[in-house]
């Protein structure tokens, strides 16, 4: 390992994670594993990308340097970026599992227990075929998880990254509650929103903000396609901060009209959800017990909506094309996850399909206390209600001709008065 003062995290933090992870390669009876998802690899050696479509992997034998098999153009981010010394770039005309399998023989691995990421995004199925066949005396299994149980609870230094990409989401979100007015697109808020996030020190996210407005809210997933708000409108808003690759994210509201009785019913509901959840979630607690304290209050409503998917997930680290930290753990039935401390939970009590044809969000990003939770986040709760200006009367010609004569007594009488007085 290359000692250096200028990654992300102090050097003690990655040496941390590298031997707590050699403990669990152990515990496995493995002799080195091949780690190819991206958030993984960055947690490990704060190694970063656009790039990771194309294969990459970190090979960490269980004594021994670990190595880097990138593309010979994200070399450099190794160099630039990281702890790790050895690398085995491949160019385009090359072959990247074969520079992975040929590695794997330099470094005496080729007959070895070899753990790897069997369901890795960027890991696909007939690249794990060619290894499988070409290391024939290997015995190949799979970890998958076996980082993921280093990154669910969140170090102190990652907490106060976290809130450094609050800083960010507030901003950004502010930005978006200002801009939506009666007369505005959606890609106008969308652009408010980025800019907020990003003058105020966030860097790009693994998803852009979520914008709709009106009859597209009920659309799973939509944002902005140049919809015009209208008078009366309700504006879902989603907004994920980014620093260092970690996020946090929370959902608001904005009504350009009157608040109607259904839609203050949903606020109040979601803000109920919320309270609960900060009075009674902490450590101890299932995931699925955490689901069940939220899910039971949103669906006891009367305005017909009801929460369509689980109800958190965790939240941390990510690149495109998701923030979501919920393949590690989620909030939803039957998962029996006890909660820890530093554990980092995007909640999302939002209400799907308010009088039928509304969807409407309030949600929170909080982390797991030895006492219980706390928010990121400092912003009101409420739905902003952004109603319609009054158009101003029309100017009627008679009156100006009026006000146009009275004037010119004015300076007529204000004239003589000067002249009077020698002024």
């Amino acid at each position: 390992m290359k000692q250096r003062d200028d990654m992300t995290f102090e050097f003690a933090e990655y040496e941390q994670r590298l031997a707590a992870l050699r403990q669990r390669i152990q515990k496995r009876r493995l002799d080195a594993v091949v780690i190819t998802d991206p958030e993984n690899i960055m947690y490990l050696t704060d190694y970063q990308t656009t790039g990771y479509s194309f294969f990459q992997a970190l090979v960490v034998p269980l004594d021994d340097e670990p190595f880097m098999i990138t593309r010979a153009l994200e070399e450099s981010n190794v160099h630039a970026r990281t702890w790790v010394e050895r690398t085995r770039p491949y160019p385009d005309t090359g072959d990247a599992i074969q520079m992975l399998v040929d590695a794997l023989r330099e470094f005496g691995l080729d007959k070895k227990r070899i753990g790897y990421e069997r369901n890795s995004y960027f890991f696909p199925a007939y690249q794990q075929d060619r290894i499988h066949t070409t290391l024939r005396e290997a015995k190949l299994l799979d970890c998958f998880g076996i980082v993921e149980q280093g990154r669910i609870c969140k170090s102190p230094a990652e907490i106060e990254l976290m809130h450094r990409a609050a800083v960010a989401t507030e901003a950004g979100m502010k930005a978006g509650i200002a801009a939506c007015e009666p007369g505005v697109t959606e890609n106008e808020i969308g652009a408010a929103i980025s800019a907020g996030m990003f003058s105020a020190g966030g860097e790009p996210p693994a998803v852009m903000p979520y914008v709709t407005s009106g009859p597209r809210t009920m659309i799973g997933h939509a944002t902005w396609e140049g919809r015009t708000v209208q008078p009366g409108d309700h504006v879902f808003l989603e907004v994920g901060g980014c620093f260092r690759r970690y996020h946090t994210a929370m959902m608001r509201t904005i009504v350009t009209g009157p608040l109607t009785d259904s839609m203050y019913k949903a606020q109040e509901k979601m803000k109920h959800a919320l309270d609960a959840v900060h009075q009674y979630v902490q450590p101890g607690m299932t995931v699925s017990d955490a689901d069940n304290l939220v899910r039971n209050i949103i669906t006891d409503n009367d305005v017909g909506a009801r929460l369509v998917t689980r109800s958190g997930y965790s939240i941390g680290i990510a690149f495109p094309p998701s923030w979501d930290e919920g393949y590690i753990v989620s909030l939803k039935q039957g998962e029996s996850v006890v909660l820890d401390e530093g554990m980092t939970f995007h909640i999302i009590p939002w209400m799907w399909g308010v009088d039928g044809d509304k969807t409407v969000g309030i949600s929170d990003t909080i982390h797991i206390t030895d006492q219980g939770c706390k928010s990121f986040f400092t912003m009101d709760r409420d739905f902003s209600i952004k109603a319609a200006k009054e158009p101003l009367a029309p100017i009627k010609m008679e009156e100006v001709r009026s006000k146009d004569a009275s004037s010119k007594q004015d300076k007529s009488k204000d004239h003589k008065a000067q002249k009077s007085t020698g002024a």
